[in-house]
């Protein structure tokens, strides 16, 4: 019997047959990453029910020197789920472990498996009065595993954090099959290293996220959006300031856009409707909060700030949605950037941040010297100003091959990207992670010391490097 062969039977004889399996057409769909860049192959495709399975998994992998690949949604950024193309991993499948406790009303938490997609947690907290505070445009298809392996953003960083400050307790299974476990949070424990911070952001290389105890935050009894047109994104930093100045905490989310991108949804949502009249260079897309205690005068501190913002000429026009439709309708907008990007053709994506007060300054740069350096590409800049968080895409010249623009020109344009965001004291990944996409850059331009205390990390967490090799570090 071959050692492939032996792996397979005894894979099957601990997860049985809807735990592991090698057809191809039920593999194939998840061997390419969400944006099409990365594409590799698989011995065979495991999906665990639960912890134990998984670790008995992981065992035998261990046993046999095979790598593995931790899979949640497929919906990350930068293929960092997708395995390479010798056929030698294990693609592990985390959907089957979804199940949610009883969410925890009283200790606003809630207890859930990886494989949780965004969306159905916040069904499930919305159903008690609570909410977990983070969403992004893939809510339909990220899980709460990959979203703690990438350490996700999305709109709500500014008031919530990241996932680092969502994960109160986590379960993961390491590189020998042991079962490392604190879903049982503590507010406070000083018992060495918080060890769960080490796993959060490690895309699957220092182990396998299960489950996870998270964070949940009173549902609110209003929210009101705001749509804002903008001379410039400067403008945008003010009006900013002066909405944290008069909003305070209630201010939730601070999104911007160039006209350039609410053109391309407008677009490819022929539903859509444009906010305002007449055209803006930016846009800001603002969503302002209230619990039951201050709903009552939430219109009028919107009212007050938008007046204060107009007599500042901090904006140029402004719109407070009419109702939850409308707001919904305002996010949709937002949400869909992407998605009608890719349908413009070819674009190299950087996902960036740099200290926040310097973003407005660093994004009229960068579009200006791109855009003079490679003539014929359009620059775009939206997302989370309140963070320092831009997602700057460089769409290619009309009538670009896809596959060869990316491989030649794209990558000539995101090194020089790196090459900016590093002279500015930035990171080359906001919350996207590392992946296989920006690991050979992340060592050239990376603290060599930070690199070095990563590796020894890796090395000694997982001496075989069986886990999701080739990505990060």
């Amino acid at each position: 019997m071959s050692g492939q062969q032996a792996f397979l039977d005894a894979a099957l004889a601990h997860l049985g047959p809807r735990g592991i399996t090698c057809d191809a057409d039920l593999v194939e769909p998840w061997l390419t990453d969400w944006r099409g860049r990365f594409q590799g192959r698989a011995r065979a495709m495991a999906s665990p029910a639960n912890t134990q399975e998984l670790s008995a998994l992981v065992r035998l992998c261990a046993q046999h020197a095979i790598p593995i690949v931790p899979q949640g949604g497929n919906s990350g950024m930068a293929g960092g789920a997708t395995p390479d193309q010798s056929g030698e991993a294990v693609l592990l499948s985390l959907r089957r472990m979804n199940t949610i406790a009883d969410v925890d009303v009283e200790g606003r938490q809630v207890t859930c498996g990886a494989g949780v997609i965004l969306e159905v947690l916040h069904e499930a907290a919305a159903a008690e009065g609570l909410r977990f505070p983070l969403t992004l445009g893939g809510k339909g298809s990220a899980t709460v595993g990959g979203l703690i392996s990438t350490n996700a953003g999305g709109t709500q960083v500014l008031r919530h954090g990241s996932m680092r400050s969502l994960v109160l307790g986590l379960e993961a299974v390491l590189a020998d099959g042991q079962v490392f476990s604190t879903l049982t949070p503590l507010k406070k424990d000083n018992r060495g290293f918080d060890l769960k911070q080490l796993l959060i952001g490690s895309e699957g290389t220092l182990g396998i996220v299960t489950a996870a105890t998270l964070k949940l935050v009173p549902a609110g009894a209003d929210r009101l959006v705001i749509w804002a047109g903008l001379p410039t994104v400067q403008a945008a930093r003010a009006l900013l300031l002066h909405c944290e100045d008069v909003a305070g905490e209630a201010l939730e989310g601070f999104e911007v856009l160039p006209q350039a991108s609410l053109e391309a949804v407008l677009d490819h949502m022929p539903t859509a409707r444009p906010p305002l009249a007449g055209i803006h260079p930016w846009h800001a897309l603002i969503e302002v909060v209230a619990d039951s205690t201050h709903a009552d005068r939430l219109r009028d501190t919107c009212e007050t700030m938008l007046e204060d913002a107009f007599r500042k000429e901090l904006l140029d026009d402004a719109v407070i949605a009419a109702n939850e439709a409308q707001a919904d309708a305002f996010w949709l907008i937002r949400d869909t950037i992407a998605p009608a990007e890719r349908e413009r053709g070819p674009a190299v994506q950087h996902d960036i941040s740099v200290p926040v007060a310097r973003m407005p300054d660093f994004i009229d740069m960068a579009i200006r010297e791109l855009g003079a350096a490679w003539p014929g590409t359009e620059v775009v800049a939206f997302g989370h100003l309140g963070d320092g968080n831009i997602h700057l895409h460089v769409i290619a010249p009309g009538g670009a091959e896809r596959t060869r623009w990316q491989e030649t020109e794209g990558k000539r344009i995101s090194r020089h990207v790196h090459d900016l965001v590093t002279d500015w004291d930035g990171s080359i990944s906001a919350e996207h992670g590392i992946g296989q996409l920006k690991r050979d850059e992340l060592a050239r331009l990376g603290d060599p010391v930070a690199l070095h205390l990563m590796r020894q990390i890796k090395s000694a967490l997982d001496p075989s490097g069986i886990l999701n090799p080739g990505k990060l570090v």
